[in-house]
């Protein structure tokens, strides 16, 4: 974006006023820096918890105006709270650029009460790993066909900006419909809404983005998207716990996580940092489903246990998290991804659509169970 359009946004953002001090948010200091790339702009706005609601309408009038600028194709804006300074009991260690008695800047961190439901969505569940290459994508599109097979209506979102795999797996290449107000219209595979980035791009493009680029590409593709009345919207996460999945678990009311995992110890120690994130930021953990469990042999059926087996159980009864299942490492779940019909929808009544229907269902169950506040007590683990 050019700098007559960068120009152009403050002045706009100088309009809106403050209500507690009527000053306007620009003057008031109260705007971030703003972020800008080609026709996307995305910033934050400050206040505090106690304020969260007022202020919402602030943002919004925000939002509308600099969307109303010429150029400006999407626009991101986040209520933040500024965290409570350092006490003085427990001085912070000065960094090399800090002088001694200057005035420390105060981190932002999104507002845990400004988050706003998707209108239609009853539930978003996210589906996460701590690490890349568990079968975290293939695991979420066919959790969400089990969903829709037991009889909901259901969107799957792919919320992996660097690397999306959705429109592969469900062998997706046409481009969205863009409806009235830059509404997209998501697309439809075997009965789920589906919305990508992927969608939007070149599969070959790299989208070498910072975090508030990612941030306005995931908001829009969350909230500007037509989902119509879903019971749920699983959110195929990217890999990690970076700006992403930060911006997922404080911004958008989730009604649960599923961690995926693969048996063995490097890889239940990255899904410990994810579901230790989820906790953090108070979004309830549905549960852990062990990926890759055990290799059948597609020659003699033998079965191999070649990432070990059990371990992503014994993890959720250590944690006293639910376990949901398992999924065994088998060509037919790699062949039918592929070929873009996964394989509850390319064989549903074959055992491994079976292992990934069971995992559904245990899914709908710590869901709805969470629904009617119906928690289940502790676990005692004796070591």
């Amino acid at each position: 974006m050019s700098e007559v359009r960068r120009n152009a946004i403050l002045p706009v953002l100088g309009t809106i006023k403050d209500p507690a001090s009527g000053s306007d948010i620009v003057s008031a200091g109260l705007v971030s820096e703003i972020a800008i790339d080609g026709g996307r702009v995305a910033f934050s706005i400050t206040t505090s918890p106690e304020r969260a609601a007022e202020m919402a309408d602030v943002r919004a009038r925000a939002e509308a105006a600099v969307r109303d600028l010429p150029g400006v194709e999407h626009v991101a804006v986040v209520l933040t709270a500024e965290a409570s300074p350092p006490s003085a009991a427990r001085p912070s260690v000065a960094s090399p650029a800090t002088t001694p008695g200057a005035e420390r800047p105060r981190s932002r961190q999104p507002m845990a009460g400004a988050k706003a439901g998707v209108p239609g969505v009853e539930a978003i569940i996210a589906v996460a790993s701590g690490k890349g290459g568990v079968g975290k994508s293939t695991t979420a599109v066919n959790l969400a066909l089990g969903l829709a097979a037991s009889g909901l209506k259901v969107g799957i979102l792919d919320a992996d900006i660097y690397g999306p795999s959705l429109p592969r797996l469900l062998n997706l290449t046409e481009k969205p419909e863009q409806l009235e107000g830059k509404i997209l219209k998501p697309l439809e595979a075997h009965g789920l809404k589906v919305m990508s980035i992927g969608f939007l791009i070149d599969e070959g493009t790299p989208m070498i983005w910072r975090g508030p680029m990612v941030i306005s590409a995931l908001t829009q593709l969350l909230r500007e998207v037509a989902w119509g009345e879903l019971d749920v919207l699983v959110v195929d996460m990217p890999p990690g716990t970076g700006d992403a999945q930060l911006t997922m678990a404080q911004q958008v009311p989730l009604a649960g996580a599923v961690i995926i995992s693969t048996p063995q110890d490097l890889a239940l120690i990255d899904a410990r940092r994810g579901l230790a994130m989820f906790q953090k930021v108070d979004v309830p953990v549905l549960g852990i489903v062990e990926n890759m469990s055990t290799f059948i042999c597609p020659h003699c059926g033998e079965t191999t246990d070649l990432f070990g087996h059990g371990g992503a159980h014994e993890e959720a009864v250590r944690l006293g998290v639910p376990f949901l299942g398992e999924i065994p490492l088998d060509i037919a779940i790699r062949r039918t991804s592929d070929d873009g019909v996964p394989i509850i929808a390319a064989e549903p009544s074959s055992p491994l659509a079976a292992a990934y229907q069971a995992v559904a269902n245990a899914t709908a169950a710590e869901l709805a169970a969470r629904r009617e506040g119906n928690r289940r007590p502790p676990r005692i683990v004796i070591e």
